[in-house]
C-alpha cells in the first residue's frame, strides 16, 4: 500500500520509510520524500547526515536498504536507464582519454546512437563554456573544468531526472553562477534535479523545495516560507524615513500590525501578527505613511537567509 503521503503528488522519485545501516551504524532512518517533476530539490544536511546514502540509493549504488524506492516517468527503480542522470561528489575519468572519448563511452553506456552523441556533446559542452576541450585529455583539465565534465556527462543523454552530489564544490563564483543558470534551464525544460550542497546561499538561490536531513532523519521537506512557517519567525518590517512626520506609532492600529518599535531615529522596526498578510502591510505602511506627510528612503521585510534558519532548524532539534 502506498504512503498516503506519497500518494497523488505526480512525484518523479520518491523514497517510503527508507532506512539504510552498515552494520551496527544506522545512516539512515525511515525516510520519506517525494521529488516533483521539474522542480529543483536542494538537499542540505551536516557532513555525515546520510545526504550522499540518500543519493546512493536513489542512483541504485546502494541495493540492500529497507523500504522502497520509484523513480522515472512509470515510478519504478527499473525505469532508471536514461531516464537518470548523475553526478557523484567526485567525478573521476580516465585521465589519458580526451574528452569526446569520455563522453562518447558515457554517452554509449546510457544507450545513446553515435550520430546522438556527437549532436548532443557539442551542445552540452556549449552549454557549459567549455567546447574548447572536446579534444583535451583529461590530464589537461583543471579541476574546476573536470566538474564541469562530469556535468556534461551527467546530462548528455537528456535524463527527465538529474541527481547531483555537491555540484558545485570547489567551483569559482563565476562557473558556481553558470551552474546555477543550467540548472534553471533544465529545470524550464522539463528536467527534474535533486543535488546536495553545503553551500546553503546556492540552494537558496534555485530550489524550490528543500530536504533537511540531521543525523539520518529527514527533519524538513518544503519550500523556504513553509521552513519559516514551521520556525514561526516573526514577521517584520524594517522601516528608515527620511522625513519623520512623528505619527507612524499611530499606525499600531493597522490589521496585521502588533506593535512599531523606533530603533533610533528616523528608523523603525514593524512587529506583525503571525497571520498577517505582509504584502498587504507593507501597502498599506507606506499609503499611510505618504498621506501622514513621512518621507519613505526604504521599507523593507525582515528575512532571514537559508542558513540562518538551518541553523535555527538543527540547534532546536527539530524531527519529523
Amino acid at each position: 500500500m502506498q504512503n498516503p503521503e506519497l500518494a497523488g503528488h505526480g512525484y518523479i522519485a520518491s523514497l517510503d520509510r527508507v532506512t539504510k545501516s552498515y552494520g551496527n551504524l544506522r545512516a539512515i532512518t525511515d525516510i520519506t520524500l517525494g521529488v516533483r517533476k521539474g522542480e529543483i530539490f536542494g538537499y542540505i544536511g551536516p557532513n555525515g547526515a546520510g545526504k550522499t546514502t540518500t543519493i546512493k540509493i536513489l542512483v541504485g549504488l546502494i541495493k540492500d536498504y529497507d523500504g522502497a524506492m520509484a523513480i522515472g516517468s512509470n515510478g519504478t527503480a527499473s525505469s532508471r536507464g536514461r531516464a537518470l542522470g548523475y553526478l557523484p561528489q567526485y567525478a573521476a575519468f580516465q585521465e589519458w582519454r580526451t574528452v569526446s572519448q569520455a563522453l562518447t563511452t558515457f554517452g554509449k553506456l546510457s544507450g545513446m546512437s553515435t550520430l546522438s552523441i556527437k549532436q548532443r556533446m557539442s551542445e552540452v559542452l556549449e552549454l557549459l563554456g567549455i567546447p574548447e576541450t572536446k579534444n583535451r585529455k583529461i590530464a589537461q583539465l583543471s579541476g574546476g573544468t573536470i566538474q564541469k565534465v562530469g556535468m556534461a556527462q551527467a546530462i548528455l543523454h537528456e535524463p527527465e531526472f538529474l541527481v547531483l552530489d555537491e555540484p558545485m564544490a570547489g567551483l569559482d563564483p563565476a562557473s558556481r553562477y553558470q551552474f546555477k543558470n543550467v540548472f534553471r534551464q533544465l529545470s524550464r525544460e522539463g528536467t527534474t534535479i535533486l543535488f546536495s550542497s553545503h553551500i546553503l546561499s546556492d540552494v537558496q538561490d534555485i530550489a524550490s523545495r528543500i530536504g533537511i536531513i540531521s543525523r539520518g532523519r529527514l527533519m524538513h521537506a518544503g519550500t523556504l516560507d513553509e521552513l519559516k512557517e514551521r520556525l514561526k519567525i516573526p514577521k517584520n518590517i524594517d522601516v528608515m524615513l527620511s522625513k519623520d512626520s512623528g505619527r507612524l506609532k499611530e499606525l499600531e492600529r493597522i490589521k496585521g500590525v502588533q506593535s512599531i518599535e523606533r530603533v533610533e531615529q528616523g528608523r523603525y522596526v514593524v512587529h506583525l501578527t503571525s497571520e498577517a498578510d505582509i504584502d498587504i502591510a507593507v501597502d498599506t505602511l507606506i499609503r499611510n505613511l505618504v498621506d501622514g506627510g513621512s518621507k519613505i528612503r526604504f521599507i523593507n521585510p525582515v528575512s532571514l537567509d537559508l542558513e540562518d534558519l538551518y541553523m535555527r532548524f538543527v540547534n532546536q532539534g527539530e524531527s519529523t
